[in-house]
């Protein structure tokens, strides 16, 4: 039983935004501090990725744990209510994911899963991002 009514909920759910989200945004920050510079939702590939590096033929998602099931997290979990509306739904975004991504490969491009989740230890994320896309285009050691 959903605790809120059709309406609130139906506005909750309005809300949801595809780009631009908080988490996008935040690793967009890191990103520029560290010295690279990107394009932002490249409709002319698979997916359309969050973050496309075009020279490097690299690209960046930004998942939500929920959206996107995040097995790792426990934001990432299925609702106990509605789960035969939630179920295909979540799956079907998790495949679709899968899709892009294999299709991403295939056309040569490497491919990065950033979770939401993963943004609030900003330091492993960096990480992560200098180990995927190496040194910046001017060459700093940032």
């Amino acid at each position: 039983m959903d605790r809120l009514s059709a309406e609130r909920r139906s506005a909750n759910m309005r809300q949801i935004r595809s780009k631009d989200t908080s988490p996008e945004v935040a690793l967009r920050r890191l990103l520029y501090g560290m010295g690279y510079r990107y394009r932002l939702h490249r409709k002319d590939l698979p997916g359309t990725p969050d973050i496309a590096f075009p020279s490097r033929r690299k690209v960046i998602f930004v998942h939500g744990c929920f959206w996107h099931q995040h097995a790792a997290c426990r934001e990432g979990k299925m609702p106990a209510s509605k789960q035969s509306y939630w179920g295909p739904k979540l799956q079907s975004n998790v495949e679709r994911d899968r899709k892009h991504q294999a299709e991403l490969t295939r056309l040569g491009w490497e491919t990065l899963v950033v979770w939401e989740c993963q943004l609030k230890d900003s330091g492993a994320v960096v990480d992560q991002v200098k180990r995927f896309l190496g040194k910046t285009e001017a060459g700093s050691k940032k």
